[in-house]
Parts: C-alpha cells; sequence; structure tokens
C-alpha cells in the first residue's frame, strides 16, 4: 500500500490561502480518482477539490473554516498501487506551485502590511475572517488579538491559537481583566480591523436583520480595501450609440442562427475598449510601490450578477487576439457560469482592465470602484432615447438619438485628469463612430 498526499492547489494569481467549506469524505471513506474530496473558497470563487488518487481517505489534516495555504498538504490517501511517484510527482507540483505562488503576479495586491510577526510597535497583522468572527462573538478586544501569539503562517493568529487563548482566559479572569484595561493607541490599529470592534445596536420596530454571507463580507472588504489603497476620480461623457443599436437590431437574429450565440451589447463594448487600451497602454497598468507595471495582456474582467445578488469579476484572457464572434462566446460562456455557480478559480483571475454595465439594472450612470490591483473601471449606462442637438454643415437640427453615459474611475496616483478624460472620450467616439454596415 503507498500513501498519496492531497494538496491544497493553486487557485489562481494572486490568490496564496484558501478556506476550507466542506469536507465530502471522511477517515476511512472510499474514494475515486476525480471524484469531489472538498469544497473550499477564496476572496473570488468557491470551487470543489478531486481526489488525485483512488483509495481510502487515510487522515484529514485541517478542519472546516481552516484557511490553508495553497501547496499545503490538506489530507493523505492510502492506494493499494505503487503510488510513490504519482506522490513524488505531486509533492514536486505543489513545490513547485509554492515557488510560483511567491513571484506568478508582478503586483501582488496587498493593501494590509501581513508578513510581520512582532506583536509590539506599530506593525500590522492579518486576522483572517474566522479569526475575528471568533474575537467578536467571545469579546476579545483589537488589543487582547493583538497579544495573542501566532503560531500560523508568518505569525498569524489561528483558530488554534485563539481557542487555546479562550481556554487560558477562562482559567484566569484577573489576567483577562488586567489585559482589557490596557490603554490603546488608536494609530497603531488599522482602522479596517477597528471596525470589527463594535457594540450591537438596539433596534426598535419592525426589522429583519440578515448576517453577511462570505462573498459579501469578502466584496466589502475589497472595496474599503481600494478606496484606501487608490486615489480614485471618476471622470464622466456620453456618447451617442444608435449606429452600434440599429446594426445589433438588425443582425441579432442571423448571428444568432450562425453562431448559436445571442449576441448583446457586452462584446461590443469590450471591443471599443481593447482598441482604445492599444492607443492608451498605461491605463491597462498596475502600481507596485514607486513602479508602474504596465502589462502587455489585455484581460478584460466584466462585472457579472450571481443567482445570490452578489457582483463576481470573470476575465476574458486575450481580448485583444478575439474577433467580435470570439468576444460573445466569452462573455455568454463566463456569464453563464457566474449565474450557475460553475466558474473555476482561474477564471476570475489575471484581470488587467474591468467593465461594468451598470445600465443593465436602468442605472443611467455609476461611480464604480476600482478591481485591484488594476488602476481603471469603465461603468456604462442604460442606453435612452432622448432629443440631440445634431450639427451638420446644413445647420443645426434636433433627432431623437440612443444615447448613452460613460464613467471612468481610475487611480490619480498615476492616471491624470487628462489621461483619464482622453481614454474615455476615445471610447465613446470608438461606440458613436461604429460601422453601422459592417460584417459580424
Amino acid at each position: 500500500m503507498s500513501m498519496v498526499d492531497l494538496i491544497m492547489p493553486k487557485l489562481g494569481e494572486s490568490i496564496m490561502e484558501a478556506t476550507i467549506l466542506k469536507w465530502h469524505k471522511k477517515p476511512g471513506d472510499k474514494v475515486e480518482m476525480d471524484e469531489t474530496v472538498l469544497d473550499i473558497a477564496t476572496d473570488k470563487v468557491d470551487s470543489e477539490v478531486p481526489s488525485t488518487a483512488e483509495g481510502t481517505i487515510a487522515e484529514i489534516l485541517y478542519n472546516e473554516n481552516d484557511v490553508v495555504p495553497i501547496g499545503k498538504v490538506i489530507a493523505r490517501i492510502t492506494t493499494d498501487g505503487n503510488a510513490s511517484e504519482n506522490n513524488f510527482s505531486q509533492q514536486s507540483s505543489a513545490q513547485q506551485q509554492h515557488e510560483e505562488a511567491e513571484i506568478m503576479e508582478e503586483v501582488p495586491y496587498q493593501p494590509e502590511e501581513k508578513k510581520s510577526i512582532n506583536n509590539s510597535g506599530s506593525a500590522i497583522r492579518f486576522y483572517s475572517p474566522l479569526v475575528l468572527n471568533i474575537a467578536a462573538s467571545e469579546g476579545i478586544s483589537m488589543s487582547e488579538l493583538e497579544n495573542i501569539e501566532g503560531t500560523g503562517q508568518d505569525g498569524r493568529v489561528s483558530k488554534k491559537d485563539i481557542m487555546s487563548y479562550l481556554e487560558k482566559r477562562k482559567n484566569a479572569p484577573q489576567q483577562k481583566s488586567q489585559q482589557t484595561q490596557q490603554p490603546t493607541r488608536v494609530h497603531e490599529v488599522p482602522a479596517a480591523l477597528q471596525r470589527q470592534e463594535y457594540t450591537p445596536a438596539v433596534y426598535t420596530g419592525n426589522v429583519e436583520i440578515i448576517e453577511m454571507d462570505r462573498m459579501r463580507k469578502m466584496i466589502a472588504k475589497h472595496m474599503i480595501d481600494s478606496q484606501n489603497t487608490s486615489a480614485h476620480v471618476t471622470s464622466f461623457t456620453e456618447c451617442d450609440v444608435t449606429n452600434l443599436v440599429l446594426w445589433r437590431e438588425k443582425i441579432k437574429k442571423d448571428f444568432e442562427k450562425r453562431e448559436g450565440e445571442k449576441i448583446t451589447f457586452t462584446p461590443l463594448f469590450v471591443e471599443a475598449v481593447v482598441k482604445c487600451i492599444k492607443k492608451y497602454p498605461l491605463i491597462n497598468s498596475s502600481v507596485e510601490a514607486e513602479r508602474i507595471v504596465i502589462k502587455k495582456d489585455i484581460n478584460i474582467g466584466m462585472a457579472t450578477a450571481m443567482p445570490s445578488g452578489n457582483l463576481i469579476v470573470p476575465v476574458i484572457k486575450n481580448a485583444d487576439q478575439l474577433n467580435l464572434t470570439g468576444l460573445t462566446k466569452q462573455v455568454n460562456g463566463l456569464a453563464n457560469a457566474a449565474r450557475n455557480n460553475k466558474l473555476k478559480p482561474d477564471d476570475t483571475a489575471g484581470g488587467t482592465f474591468t467593465l461594468t454595465n451598470v445600465g443593465t439594472f436602468g442605472s443611467l450612470m455609476g461611480t464604480p470602484i476600482i478591481n485591484q490591483p488594476q488602476v481603471a473601471i469603465l461603468a456604462v449606462g442604460a442606453i435612452k432615447k432622448r432629443p440631440v442637438v445634431i450639427e451638420t454643415e446644413q445647420g443645426d437640427s434636433i433627432a431623437i438619438r440612443h444615447m448613452m453615459y460613460l464613467s471612468l474611475s481610475y487611480d490619480h496616483r498615476i492616471i491624470d485628469g487628462a489621461l483619464g478624460s482622453t481614454f474615455l472620450n476615445a471610447v465613446a467616439k470608438e461606440l458613436e463612430n461604429f460601422d453601422a454596415k459592417r460584417g459580424f
């Protein structure tokens, strides 16, 4: 008999760890090759981890709700055959994944310093959502939490550490009193962590209280982190998309008949954005400390609504290499996968610029928040018919046109108003000058 290690898999760029949601198997259970063993979650997407061997679950090394770094052994499987070679290959792969994780992204998104194991001074410590939830439910203040010695990766406080601390605190009530009376210097506690410590409000009248689900908590954290990282500025413009609207209306039935796909406005917007990024490549970049990293690949993220009401951003990889038919198939495939909770971790990784269609929900315009570590995000509003002044050589006239507002939020640290407005107006002109006679 041989033993095979089940490894926490690589889950995309910038993702260094995952939370175990549910184990489908327990020690002693039989498992087939590629059979789902457990469900995991990252801050971007949920995923299933299949078995890499046929055999019996011998040992499970982590519990549900534990946060596990990629490349770590999470379970062991006994097999009847000679799996030593396979096991060695998996271990090498895990080691390679771990090494890749350290260098795989040019600009890792780190709004908070996570590598300090020093519990004193002004260093910022990272706490997982699970640890923060336990601290909040047990009444552990931030000053107490900062004094708990962490045994996890980079000195992090793990579930085991905080549970051990709680056990000791129960046996030493005087020590708890002394710790909670220690003055806390507010500037030493990150603002994001201060928000975890609050006094529940007392509500009157008829109210309903709903706990945030895991993804909503992650979205909330990313939005705050983005605001704290980038200097947000939003510019607006409007464009006449009459030619584009009439062209789509004319060809959509034939397009669906020929390609087997419905053509929406999204691939047309993506096509215009890609053309303008090629003209202004600084829009397709990120910031690393005091360096600007311009991305040569153009990977367009598109904000998509999920059945839960949350938003997720699947990514169209190498969008500049796809024609309109290819873009349409990518857009529809990713949107359907998002709505059916079938997105893979890699589907949400590697974005360099994001497009969000707030017009889908009836909004005329929006002020989107940058999807880190990108430096810009474009929002397109609802298309509405409005009377517009048309300037011609024969004079001005008023006509009914299909109009749409565009808004671009960009990182003012590197994107000045001139470039931001120029790019935004370039996209508007690209849409306005859409060739109504083109084929598909």
